[in-house]
């Protein structure tokens, strides 16, 4: 599963840059910062649940999956939401 994971993961992160580079668009560092610890905490949010879901802990993985991935979707939107502001607000 996390081969996997770490393909889609690989794969996606080379096409945002791409997509940046050939639209020019230019992130600051604080949103690449805030966008990695989001993608850390889905990452880990993704590990405990489906730990939690293998022990039989269905009420621990839902509660796990709600106090610390909806913070990390956030996180990632914020991270993505920024630039994109800045973009289309100097009219490029």
């Amino acid at each position: 599963m996390w081969f996997i994971i770490g393909l889609i993961l690989g794969t996606g992160l080379l096409a945002l840059v791409l997509l940046l580079r050939t639209r020019k668009i230019a992130f600051k560092w604080y949103e690449w910062l805030i966008g990695a610890i989001g993608l850390i905490l889905l990452l880990f949010t993704i590990q405990n649940f489906t730990g939690s879901l293998a022990e039989h802990e269905k009420f621990a993985a839902w509660t796990f999956l709600w106090l610390s991935g909806v913070p990390s979707i956030i996180l990632i939107g914020v991270s993505l939401f920024l630039p994109w502001r800045r973009y289309f607000k100097t009219g490029s």
